[in-house]
C-alpha cells in the first residue's frame, strides 16, 4: 500500500461526541461548517486561503450575517472535507489508495487549484496519483473500486480511466517483468512452482503464470471489469487462452452455483443475467479460446437464468465450432419449463447443425456474411476424426434421452439422422440407443 503524508503540523482535530469536530486552539473559531449530520467548528482564514468555494460560501454568509455554512453534497462526505480542512491548517494528512479519490472529489468540489495557491491540495493529488498510485497494480484495483461511490465525477476528473489504463498495461506486460504482488490460489503447472519433472539438476527459478491477475480483477464488479477487460483486449498483447481463464475464473467467483450447473433465479437475477450476457459478450473470438464444457455450462446457467436468445445463440454457435470436445453429460441440459420432453433436444440439435455446418461454411458463407457468423467459425475444415467423435457423442446422448417416455419419435430420428454415414462406421452405439427407445 502506497502513502503520502501531506503537512507538517500537529493532527489539532478533535471530536465531541459523534457530529462534532473542532480544532484544538485557543484561537476562537468562527465559522461553522455542516457536513451532513457533523458540525465542524473551524477558522476562515485557512479555508480561504486555499479553497474558492468557501470564499464564495463565505462571502455569502457575512452578507448575511451567518456563521454557518452547509455542504450537504460535498463527495465523500464528513471524511473527506477532515481531509481538506486539515490540508487547509497545514495538518498532517496520510492520504492511500482507500481515501484518495474522495480526497481528490473533495478537493474539486471546494475549487483547492493552483490559482488560489500553489502546491494547492488538488495539484499535490494528482502527483500522488500519478508516481504512485497508478505505478501500483494493487492500489490501482482499490482505487478503482472506490471510484464507483464518487461517479461521476470520478468519471470526469479521469481517475477512473486511469486507472483502468494503469491495470491494463500492467496485465498486458510480459510476464517475466512482473515485480509486484498478486493473488494466485489457483493450483499452478509443475514448471510455475520450479519443479519440472525433467529438470537437470539445476533448480529453475519460479516463473510467473500468464495468468497471474486473472484472479485480482474478480474483485471488480462487472461494469469496471468489463471496461478493464475490453482495455487489455485492445492492447493486443493478451492470447485470447488467457482471456478465456480470465472469463472463466470471474464467472465462477461472481455466480453462485456455477461450478455446480445450479445457477437459480434468486434475488440477483437481472444482476446474475447482466454478468452472464457480458461474460458471454466478451469471450475471445479465437477458436478454441474457451473450452467447450465451459461454454456448455454458460448455455445451461443462460437457459436457467431466462438470458436474451442472442447470447444463447452465440453459445450455441461456439459450442457448434467444438462440438467434439463435448461430453454427454454436459449435453444433458434441461428443458424449459412446460415442455413435455426431460431435456432441450432442439438445443442440442441446432449445435450439431452448427457443427455439420462448418464443412459448408466457405461455400454457404458470401463476402457479405455477417461479421458475428465470421467470428464463431473456424476457417479450417473438420477434420475426420471430430466427425467420428460428433458421431459417438450423438449416439451417447440419444441412449441418454431414448429413457425420456415423452421423447417424440421424430425428435429422435432426426437428430440421429444429422450424423453422416461416413462418421459412423460402427453403429453399436445408435443400435444401443434404439433399442433403449423401444423398450421405453
Amino acid at each position: 500500500m502506497k502513502y503520502m503524508k501531506l503537512g507538517s503540523k500537529p493532527d489539532v482535530f478533535q471530536t465531541e461526541g459523534n457530529n462534532i469536530r473542532f480544532v484544538a486552539t485557543e484561537l476562537a473559531t468562527d465559522i461553522i461548517v455542516n457536513v451532513g449530520d457533523v458540525k465542524f467548528y473551524l477558522h476562515k482564514f485557512p479555508l480561504l486561503s486555499k479553497s474558492s468555494r468557501m470564499q464564495k460560501l463565505v462571502a455569502a454568509a457575512n452578507e448575511e450575517n451567518n456563521d454557518e455554512i452547509d455542504l450537504p453534497d460535498i463527495p465523500g462526505g464528513p471524511a473527506a472535507f477532515e481531509i481538506c480542512a486539515k490540508f487547509c491548517y497545514g495538518m498532517i494528512v496520510t492520504l492511500n489508495a482507500y481515501n484518495v479519490v474522495a480526497a481528490r472529489c473533495a478537493a474539486e468540489y471546494l475549487e483547492m487549484h493552483e490559482n488560489i495557491e500553489k502546491g494547492n491540495l488538488i495539484y499535490k493529488i494528482e502527483v500522488f496519483l500519478n508516481s504512485s498510485i497508478f505505478r501500483s497494480w494493487k492500489d490501482s484495483i482499490i482505487v478503482l473500486q472506490a471510484t464507483k461511490l464518487l461517479l461521476p465525477l470520478s468519471g470526469d476528473l479521469k481517475v477512473v480511466s486511469h486507472c483502468i489504463d494503469s491495470i491494463a498495461s500492467k496485465a498486458s506486460i510480459d510476464p517475466s517483468e512482473v515485480e509486484w504482488s498478486y493473488t494466485y490460489n489457483r493450483k499452478k503447472l509443475l514448471s510455475e512452482n520450479g519443479l519440472d519433472p525433467h529438470w537437470n539438476g539445476v533448480r529453475k527459478q519460479q516463473t510467473v503464470p500468464k495468468d497471474w491477475w486473472v484472479e485480482d480483477l474478480c474483485e471488480l464488479e462487472m461494469d469496471f471489469y468489463k471496461r478493464v477487460i475490453i482495455a487489455i483486449k485492445n492492447k493486443g498483447r493478451m492470447s485470447g487462452e488467457v482471456i478465456g481463464e480470465a472469463l472463466k475464473a470471474y464467472a465462477y467467483r461472481r455466480l453462485s452455483g456455477f461450478s455446480k450447473c445450479t445457477v437459480t433465479h434468486g434475488s440477483d437475477v437481472l444482476k446474475n443475467q447482466a454478468i452472464l450476457e457480458t461474460i458471454v459478450w466478451l469471450l475471445p473470438a479465437e477458436a478454441g479460446s474457451v473450452s467447450c464444457s465451459f461454454l456448455l455450462k454458460l448455455l445451461r446457467a443462460a437457459c436457467l437464468l431466462d438470458c436474451e436468445e442472442m447470447s444463447k445463440k452465440q453459445l450455441i454457435k461456439r459450442i457448434g465450432c467444438q462440438l467434439e470436445e463435448a461430453s454427454v453429460a454436459d449435453l444433458l441440459i434441461p428443458a424449459a419449463a412446460g415442455e413435455s420432453t426431460i431435456y432441450d433436444i432442439d438445443m442440442v440439435s441446432s449445435m450439431v447443425e452448427e457443427f455439420i455446418m462448418q464443412d459448408n461454411s466457405n461455400a454457404r458463407t458470401s463476402p457479405q456474411a455477417t461479421e458475428e457468423l465470421l467470428e464463431v467459425r473456424s476457417p479450417a475444415l473438420v477434420s475426420g476424426s471430430s466427425k467420428l467423435a460428433v458421431a459417438k457423442l450423438v449416439d451417447g446422448y440419444l441412449a441418454e434421452i431414448a429413457k425420456d417416455p415423452n421423447l417424440p419419435l421424430s425428435k429422435f430420428i432426426e437428430l440421429a439422422e444429422m450424423v453422416a454415414v461416413a462418421s459412423r462406421p460402427v453403429h453399436d452405439g445408435l443400435y444401443r440407443a434404439i433399442d433403449m427407445y423401444l423398450k421405453v
